[in-house]
């Protein structure tokens, strides 16, 4: 199916490796001029070579910025230029006791989550609305609505993104801009695995073992396995695309069956 993205400008934060390179390298592949972000110089610049050499009709750009600085954000936006689609996908996740999260690890988590997405989404709102077209998507999680005892500050700025991201697709009445969410679920991102790497390691398991035991756990999923970034990135795609006009101000579900609750 023709997405009719040829032609379209997007700035996918967060997209060096995992989810966010997913969505970029998707959205290439329907013609987008990408624009990849990462904190990471060099990272970032392989994966600007990657994503040339997967697409080589391809010209994908790059800017780089920590979120977690307000500072670099700051100058990330003052070289954005109009874009058609904006991506908050750019996030902070790890395994934490919940006495143990000091304030400014939840203001960091706050900075890179949630504020993020509040200053990029800032910034290209008015054109869009100006221009009555455009597409800010999210990139959640059923951790925001079903927040894990072992991750409640991520879950809770997760929690927040779907607020956001409900609150400001009220703004855009009448036009066709839209403002979205994915509910992602367990996903076996670069994160994920370097994560899964480290307990395997621990617990002198190999990291497939430990993969397998740790959604073994889920009882919920229906999949029965992690999803792939790529996967992610196919809902993204369309979710950005003229093709999903009628959506917007919505949580659309990627979670393998894991929400057990009708949102």
């Amino acid at each position: 199916m023709d997405l009719k993205l040829q032609g379209k400008t997007a700035f996918v934060s967060g997209s060096s490796q995992g989810i966010g390179y997913a969505i970029a390298a998707a959205l290439a592949s329907e013609g987008v001029q990408v624009i990849l972000n990462g904190r990471d110089p060099e990272r970032l610049a392989a994966a600007v070579g990657r994503l040339r050499a997967e697409h080589p009709a391809s010209n994908p750009t790059a800017l780089v910025a920590d979120f977690a600085s307000p500072e670099e954000v700051t100058r990330l936006i003052d070289a954005l230029g109009e874009i058609d689609i904006l991506v908050n996908n750019v996030g902070l996740f790890g395994l934490s006791d919940f006495t143990a999260v000091s304030d400014e690890e939840w203001g960091r988590y706050f900075d890179v989550n949630v504020m993020s997405g509040v200053r990029l989404s800032r910034h290209v709102l008015t054109g869009m609305l100006q221009r009555g077209s455009g597409r800010i998507l999210f990139i959640s999680s059923e951790s925001g609505v079903n927040v894990p005892a072992d991750m409640v500050h991520y879950g809770v700025t997760k929690a927040a993104m779907i607020a956001l991201s409900n609150g400001l697709a009220k703004l855009t009445r009448g036009t066709a801009v839209t403002v979205n969410t994915i509910l992602g679920g367990p996903t076996y991102s670069d994160g994920v695995a370097a994560t899964v790497g480290v307990v395997a390691e621990a617990q002198s398991v190999s990291p497939d073992q430990m993969k397998q035991a740790i959604i073994g756990q889920n009882r919920t999923s229906l999949l029965e396995r992690f999803i792939e970034p790529e996967e992610i990135a196919q809902l993204a795609a369309y979710l950005v695309s003229p093709r999903a006009s009628a959506t917007n101000g919505a949580a659309v579900r990627a979670d393998g069956g894991v929400l057990t609750t009708i949102l």
